[in-house]
């Protein structure tokens, strides 16, 4: 009789009956080591019980049976692989055919991972304990401890760092960014030449020069030589207000901020230093009477433009992104690289072959010049082959850098659509969710005795027991949700779960 070989498997309340040598089929797993002293088997029933996922499960024993694992599309790839892990498998013996759908849920949870470190979702708003603790004040938040400045740093820091905390910093962050536009405005408009003032140096005269510049009736034009010009005023002033507040929102920043080290670390906070550090370089420099060569240096005032990052989730994305395509980048420029020295090479010798008397590439470093702006499809036409090698040589060139650039650009652009739809998607998620107990926590919990067995009563039935009612235990109230799902009687052998 085979029903001695055969093992009924009672998974999330759906029974499954199989052979046990069908479960030694892959040994050192879950299943392969049943045996009826163990807390999942049931006398009564004469089944083993799993409270776990049905719908995975089927396929977990479908791999028993016929040595193939799929995955179920209508189960969540970490589901599916917290499963595995219970019954003692690996999602890495999947199918071909399935290890496509679960490699997507795994970039999946390493995007939603990456989104947390970047800080982007900027409509959370962190208050209470998880504000203090950023500070390492949660102790004295609890005690009922905190003074005025442990009150006061972490809201003058949301002010200046969190604009969605409130209206105010709102209003600050709205400052900031018409300040920063305003300074980058005026630092390029200061360079425009009708904007400027020139210094006119002085002239000397020879003596007929001077003779004709008494006369009363004749005018004379005088060279004027514009050697260096500066900036009007206005400018001055407008850029000197802007840096104050520069300057002000830096020092509030640093001393409102839970780490100087991680702030002294950010990119963002190094350039808005450097870059204020600047200004007032340049207006020591100018009281010196220093060379405007140094007026070089604040350049590094255009880079303010990434502290829009701070306001703009889409542009911490778009860095993100470019981060995260190193891989195609590199590969990019690497191709570009390769394709500009070769064709380059060629064309200096192609427009050698034949009689070229307008030959324009006298060198392999022109040509470098030339096979960039070709590659990348730009075209300047200051340098062009002009013999029938040279042009053949130009057009596969022309060919080679589409190709090129457009097959990296798809990844790239797929990255950022694939972070920018997590970044939605994460906003529009409830912020606060109803809180789930482990199984650690549950059996953590005091036992209580259950209504209606008395005084010591012993249970109404025999053996380990289980609640049967598990699957509709958002019913039970009071003390009947703290039974322990577990019971067993004292003149039974201790039992242990699988």
């Amino acid at each position: 009789m085979d029903s001695e070989y055969r093992i009924i498997l009672n998974v999330g309340g759906v029974r499954h009956e199989t052979y046990k040598h069908t479960l030694k089929k892959i040994p050192a797993t879950r299943l392969s080591r049943l045996t009826t002293s163990l807390a999942n088997y049931d006398p009564v029933l004469n089944e083993y019980f799993f409270d776990r996922h049905p719908g995975v499960f089927a396929q977990v024993l479908n791999y028993y049976r016929t040595g193939k694992l799929h995955y179920p599309l209508d189960v969540c790839g970490p589901l599916f692989e917290e499963e595995l892990k219970y019954w003692g498998l690996d999602s890495s013996d999947c199918e071909p055919c399935c290890w496509m759908t679960l490699s997507a849920t795994r970039d999946t949870q390493e995007v939603l991972s990456t989104l947390d470190k970047l800080d982007i979702d900027t409509s959370d708003k962190i208050d209470g304990p998880e504000l203090y603790k950023r500070f390492g004040w949660e102790d004295d938040y609890h005690n009922n401890s905190l003074s005025k400045w442990q009150v006061l740093k972490p809201k003058i820091w949301r002010l200046f760092d969190e604009p969605s905390s409130s209206t105010a910093a709102k209003i600050i962050a709205f400052i900031s960014v018409v300040v920063l536009i305003t300074a980058i405005t005026v630092f390029c408009l200061k360079t425009q030449p009708g904007f400027r003032i020139p210094d006119i140096e002085a002239v000397p005269l020879n003596r007929s020069e001077r003779s004709v510049a008494h006369h009363k009736y004749k005018a004379v034009n005088f060279p004027v030589y514009k050697t260096n010009s500066k900036a009007r005023p206005i400018f001055q002033y407008i850029e000197a207000g802007c840096n104050i507040w520069f300057t002000i929102e830096i020092l509030v920043r640093l001393v409102s901020c839970p780490s100087k080290v991680d702030f002294f670390k950010a990119p963002v906070n190094i350039i808005d230093i450097v870059a204020t550090a600047t200004f007032y370089v340049d207006m020591l420099t100018a009281a010196m009477g220093a060379s405007a060569d140094l007026e070089f240096f604040s350049i590094i005032r255009i880079m303010r433009l990434f502290k829009l990052t701070q306001h703009s989730p889409g542009l911490k994305i778009l860095l993100h992104t470019f981060r995260a395509s190193a891989k195609e980048l590199g590969l990019l420029v690497f191709f570009l690289v390769l394709g500009i020295v070769v064709f380059a090479s060629l064309v200096y010798y192609a427009e050698r072959v034949e009689v070229n008397p307008d030959n324009q590439f006298q060198s392999i470093p022109i040509g470098l010049w030339w096979a960039i702006v070709t590659m990348t499809t730009i075209g300047y036409g200051d340098i062009t082959p002009n013999t029938y090698l040279g042009r053949l040589i130009g057009s596969i060139c022309a060919l080679a850098g589409v190709l090129t650039i457009a097959l990296p650009v798809p990844v790239i652009v797929s990255n950022f659509a694939m972070y920018y739809s997590h970044t939605q998607a994460r906003a529009k998620m409830p912020k606060k969710r109803r809180g789930v107990l482990s199984a650690e926590q549950v059996k953590q919990q005091p036992q209580r005795p259950v209504h209606g067995h008395g005084h010591g009563a012993p249970p109404t039935t025999n053996g380990p027991k289980r609640m049967m009612a598990h699957s509709h235990s958002g019913n039970l109230k009071g003390d009947e949700a703290k039974v322990p799902l577990v019971q067993s009687n004292n003149n039974t052998a201790p039992h242990t779960f699988i």
